[in-house]
């Protein structure tokens, strides 16, 4: 996951001067859970109150999780998909220096962090995971880059497989005075006054809070901004389809649906030339009917619209049309 931490802030009066950037918090008194608390006071909803002057456990400013666990789950619920840009964690510190000392340090490390558009983070993508950080490293607030679209966001740690890394704590914890989750507010929208439209051709308008290119296209385009039609012969999503090769011209099919706009090749019939001629019919979209002097109860080859080995008495002829 390198690259992944944009900014190490080592106070928490800096996560105070994030607010004000551009991008919105989306997460601020929205619905949080745990998957367990400590006292009645420490709930899941203390990490997105948008208070963290006192960053005791004990300060009713925190979401801490119970002792004794060996996993640790928290997540906010956005509202609906959102464009993330970063998220910033303050832990708990216990009002005293943050340093290798603290004792916090420790259920801090191992830490990861999901983005899903559900409430079962394996749903969805990792944005980040700590595996470098030691007791003297780790930053806190840590501000990590997370350029993803989601509903839920998910602060994860577990101490399910020991023996550990030096230095980390012996079980998982939640102690989370506050997880900032900044983004734009609204699908469509991207750069750091959400004011850029994402380009029109975005799956569901979604584009990379950043840079502006869609993070998928609608049927029927390509390339990183989904400004290019697909090319003749392909189709759909990102133009990753080809066009049936039963298609009345396997190189022209709608580049939206891939239905074949020419008709079908003899044979065959449907949208996209998925169903063959049944028994009766023969030729291109199947809108040939054997001859009934075929000597085969009127069933002919699908394609040519020849008769089956025989005519019946009287006649001849590759279709039995000669008396």
């Amino acid at each position: 996951m390198a690259g992944m931490v944009l900014l190490v802030c080592c106070s928490w009066a800096v996560l105070l001067c994030l607010s004000v950037q551009a991008y919105e918090n989306l997460a601020l008194h929205q619905p949080a859970w745990q998957s367990s608390t400590l006292r009645s006071y420490t709930g899941a909803d203390g990490a997105v109150d948008g208070l963290y002057t006192n960053l005791s456990l004990w300060g009713r400013q925190c979401a801490v999780s119970d002792w004794d666990q060996t996993t640790a789950e928290w997540r906010v619920d956005l509202g609906g998909v959102r464009s993330i840009h970063h998220i910033v964690i303050q832990y708990a510190t216990g009002n005293v220096l943050w340093d290798e000392n603290n004792v916090y340090t420790g259920r801090f490390l191992g830490f990861s962090m999901y983005v899903s558009n559900t409430t079962n983070k394996e749903d969805g993508v990792l944005c980040f995971r700590d595996t470098n950080y030691t007791r003297a490293t780790i930053p806190n607030p840590v501000n990590i880059t997370c350029p993803y679209h989601g509903r839920y966001v998910f602060y994860y740690n577990n101490r399910t497989h020991p023996p550990f890394p030096e230095g980390y704590s012996v079980d998982a914890y939640i102690r989370l005075c506050e997880v900032e989750v900044y983004g734009c507010p609204s699908p469509g929208y991207y750069g750091e006054n959400c004011s850029l439209e994402c380009p029109q051709n975005c799956q569901d308008g979604y584009c990379d809070s950043v840079k502006g290119t869609c993070l998928d296209c609608k049927p029927g385009y390509k390339g990183s901004r989904c400004n290019h039609e697909c090319s003749d012969g392909q189709y759909g999503n990102n133009c990753v389809e080809n066009c049936s090769m039963t298609c009345g011209d396997s190189d022209k099919c709608d580049k939206i649906t891939g239905h074949c706009v020419g008709g079908c090749r003899a044979g065959w019939t449907g949208d996209v030339c998925e169903k063959e001629c049944v028994a009766g019919l023969f030729g291109k979209n199947c809108v040939g009917n054997c001859s009934m002097t075929c000597g085969d109860q009127g069933v002919c080859d699908k394609v040519t619209g020849h008769c089956n080995g025989s005519c019946l008495a009287g006649w001849e002829g590759d279709m039995c049309e000669n008396a």
